[in-house]
């Protein structure tokens, strides 16, 4: 078995797409690849095979190989529910809320769950590429590291750094790095990759050299702006923060970005259909007056966001919006905010509370129980979906059910009007049929098909321009591959 790690000088340098390509390309080329991650730390969470819950990005890593995804690619996963605690997720179950200083003393005992179901990928594995987070170079966390050198030492997998260059200042990055970082960690690394170059590659020629005679450092390639990684769904939050252009088409669609939106991704099989405005409204923003649809997402901490939403007035532009005979929808805990209550009794994602709900579905909502964390199919109007449920809490109430699901049963509901309705299934748009079903209530026409299809192609795209930016033969080397096929 071969192994390699990507670490970053950074979050959002790009490490989950070029771990994702990679996996791509060497799946291509006939290996076995299987993707790993650590520790990771989203609210953006898909559900396993085996019936527990990964980050989005590991989900998207385990696509790229070809594989069904497995709560062993991101045994740690923590999900924020304040700006100082996270839920934790170990191997697909939740086991607590942590706040961030109590998680430090902690995390050094999880290292051999991390360590052994990395050994269980790499035994059916050729190649696991590895992801790590954040960056190595952040020195105070370095005692009891499981998410980058901590766990590369305790399971001897080489490192490839990659710095940004779209941020700037990417030579000081690496070189910061290579300074900061004690003399085994350093050792480590096997070399940089540079990612997200606009214009001439050969602009940056001496800046390549510099970062080799400053740090010993082999230098492994350098990527483009990889415009395909738009068609691939985002995990960070990050994404969300850049204003995105936005024209006029015949559907506006807003979704207010809570503070702790979660699952973000279910909208992303909307923003490429072109007849689609998808605008996500940020803090301090009002929601658009010429928005057809207001969706409320999925959060991980729903009577907090729910005072949130309130703060911001997007209660008030709601009640506006509907008024002008617009339509909402909630996903989740954007679902829940629509009745006229939630409760909290246990603080199960916060503080114990209760709060009313918007009061436009006539439904409640106690969070207690286990989580829900399964597959769904079913259809909306009678058009076929393929989602997931991912929640806490039981919603009773009368009215129309919204979803119908396969083998029985319903999920959701909607207003008497039908223009207000919400359900707990995630990835209610990707499927084609359930996509079209939806714009077409609005008078719009899809024009995409299969997401799936979309995300596998954007894969592909990724795979051929990392094929001729980096030293692929010089990575094979590194993480261990004696030939490549």
């Amino acid at each position: 078995m071969a192994a390699l790690m990507l670490q970053g000088c950074g979050s959002d340098v790009g490490k989950s797409v070029l771990v994702a390509g990679l996996c791509r390309l060497f799946a291509n080329q006939g290996l076995r690849v299987r993707p790993f991650k650590p520790q990771n730390m989203s609210n953006n969470a898909a559900v396993t095979a085996d019936g527990g819950e990964i980050g989005r990005a590991q989900a998207l890593q385990a696509l790229a190989c070809r594989v069904a995804p497995s709560v062993h690619m991101n045994p740690v996963l923590l999900k924020p529910q304040s700006d100082t605690g996270a839920q934790l997720v170990v191997r697909g179950r939740v086991e607590g809320t942590w706040q961030a200083a109590a998680y430090q003393d902690r995390k050094a005992s999880l290292l051999p769950a991390v360590v052994e179901s990395f050994r269980q990928l790499s035994a059916e594995a050729d190649l696991v590429l590895v992801e790590g987070a954040g960056s190595p170079a952040e020195t105070n966390l370095r005692t009891g590291d499981i998410a980058n050198m901590g766990f590369a030492h305790a399971a001897d997998v080489p490192v490839v750094l990659v710095g940004d260059i779209d941020r700037g200042h990417v030579i000081a990055s690496l070189v910061g790095a290579y300074t900061v970082l004690d003399g085994s960690d350093r050792d480590r690394i096997h070399g940089f990759l540079i990612n997200k170059f606009r214009g001439d590659p050969r602009l940056f020629d001496d800046g390549r050299a510099d970062i080799v005679a400053r740090t010993g450092w082999a230098d492994l390639g350098m990527a483009p702006w990889l415009a395909a990684a738009a068609r691939l769904p985002a995990e960070d939050a990050v994404a969300l923060e850049r204003p995105a252009a936005s024209e006029r088409r015949r559907v506006t669609i807003a979704v207010p970005m809570l503070s702790r939106i979660a699952n973000f991704d279910d909208f992303d099989p909307l923003r490429g259909e072109p007849e689609v405005d998808l605008r996500f409204v940020p803090p301090g923003q009002a929601l658009p007056g010429d928005a057809d649809v207001v969706i409320l997402p999925g959060t991980k901490a729903t009577l907090a966001d729910l005072a949130f939403l309130r703060g911001q007035g997007w209660d008030i532009d709601l009640a506006a919006h509907l008024r002008r005979g617009g339509r909402v929808l909630g996903i989740c805990g954007g679902y829940q905010m629509l009745g006229a209550r939630v409760s909290d009794p246990d603080g199960v994602e916060g503080p114990p509370g209760s709060a009313a709900g918007l009061g436009l579905l006539d439904i409640e909502t106690v969070l207690t129980g286990e989580k829900v964390l399964r597959p769904v199919t079913g259809a909306l109007n009678g058009a076929v979906f393929h989602g997931y449920e991912m929640h806490v809490g039981r919603t009773t109430g009368t009215g129309r059910p919204f979803l119908t699901l396969a083998g029985g049963g319903h999920d959701g509901a909607r207003s008497p009007d039908g223009r207000v309705a919400g359900c707990y299934v995630h990835g209610l748009f990707a499927a084609a049929p359930a996509r079209a079903a939806f714009l077409a209530e609005l008078g719009a026409t899809s024009r995409v098909g299969d997401y799936g299809a979309v995300v596998d192609a954007a894969l592909d795209e990724v795979a051929d321009v990392l094929a001729g930016a980096f030293d692929i033969g010089a990575l094979a080397r590194i993480a261990g591959l004696a030939d490549l096929p």
